[in-house]
């Protein structure tokens, strides 16, 4: 089985680890593991609670969960917290919306779309969304204002879809759901630290195995007892329409073992590869390149390119035209920003991204 076969276009990643490409490429090794899986059988229950004790050995913690992907890690986890334990919640849907302790308070700088807004998340867990604060700021004092004696969890999103500016941190955010004696999810999906939320105090934190893990599709729930636990049930309710196949388990074992052992790219070697990129880009005319960090502070590092000539969404459309299909970072467009991440693009690669913008390019300098 091949792309052609499909009808597909090659396509170049230099959007970072997207859900509409695929998120990631992965190793050798978790391809074995899945294949290990794929191959056996097991009893999926134990399969769950057994590989569960494995990772939360790892990463430090009462216990782990491997779901089907970050978006099923919210909604199993507000289903979770919602239901407390109740086999007869998870069994009937109509408890989760009848409950009267369902709030669900979330920043409301938080409550974005990452591909699907996150409130869709929470409210297919049952969950009923409180905004705190405003789009631009939100204190603990905001926080705690929204919180009431229905209030369910707190939800924390830690992703550079959110606003930055002017909001509180997940230790102020355990601060206050501690003061309160309420649980804090923190939906980390993207992010590269398996340990600092969790050590922080929050009870539950939800990953994408296909982001920084470069894993399977997959998601992880990791965090305190019984919440945990109270997500694994889920997996006799809401959690059915979303589970992960056995393959896929492994394979996020393997992959958070090797991301334990490797870590990601560093920023030291992104930085080193972006440099002829960005000689290069900065020999076309009507381009300006430069080295812009992740605005969520990660260690990630990009080309962020000034269209001149062209309109930035023209050339975003145009590098998609053709095959190889050239996906890039569309979040700065409207103002003539274009960002490239080449976490998954080889230097190859990136010699043809050149080439293709001098072709989309060229009509301008000629005139």
């Amino acid at each position: 089985m091949n792309a052609d076969k499909l009808g597909l276009k090659e396509v170049i990643n230099a959007s970072g680890k997207m859900t509409i490409l695929g998120v990631s490429t992965v190793s050798q090794d978790v391809i074995d593991a899945q294949i290990y899986g794929g191959n056996h059988f097991f009893e999926m229950e134990e399969l769950m609670i057994h590989s569960g004790k494995y990772l939360a050995n790892l990463l430090r913690v009462d216990d782990a969960q491997i779901v089907a992907s970050a978006s099923a890690g919210i909604a199993q986890s507000v289903a979770a917290l919602i239901g407390r334990g109740s086999v007869a919640h998870a069994y009937h849907p109509y408890c989760q919306q009848t409950a009267a302790i369902r709030e669900i308070v979330i920043p409301k700088g938080h409550n974005v779309d990452y591909g699907t807004p996150v409130e869709v998340m929470i409210a297919q867990g049952g969950g009923k969304v409180v905004e705190a604060g405003y789009a631009n700021m939100c204190s603990p004092e905001h926080l705690e204002m929204a919180i009431t004696p229905n209030t369910a969890a707190i939800l924390y999103v830690k992703s550079h879809h959110c606003v930055q500016k002017s909001m509180l941190s997940v230790k102020e955010s355990v601060s206050v759901a501690q003061k309160f004696g309420l649980p804090l999810i923190v939906d980390a999906a993207a992010e590269e630290d398996l340990f600092s939320y969790t050590e922080a105090g929050a009870d539950l934190v939800i990953y994408s195995g296909a982001k920084a893990l470069s894993g399977p599709s997959s998601g992880l729930v990791i965090g305190k007892s019984p919440y945990v636990s109270w997500v694994r049930l889920q997996g006799k309710g809401i959690g059915r329409s979303m589970k992960i196949g056995k393959d896929n388990i492994f394979g996020l074992v393997a992959a958070i073992e090797a991301y334990l052992t490797t870590g990601t790219e560093s920023a030291e070697s992104m930085l080193q590869r972006l440099e002829p990129f960005i000689q290069g880009l900065n020999e076309i005319p009507h381009l300006t390149a430069a080295i812009a960090q992740d605005p969520a502070g990660r260690e990630i590092y990009r080309a962020s390119v000034e269209v001149h000539g062209k309109s930035a969404r023209e050339v975003i459309a145009l590098l998609k035209e053709k095959s190889p299909a050239i996906y890039t970072r569309e979040y700065q467009a409207n103002k003539g920003i274009i960002e490239f991440d080449i976490r998954m693009v080889t230097g190859q690669q990136m010699q043809k991204i050149i080439e293709r913008l001098k072709e989309v390019f060229q009509d301008v300098t000629n005139t």
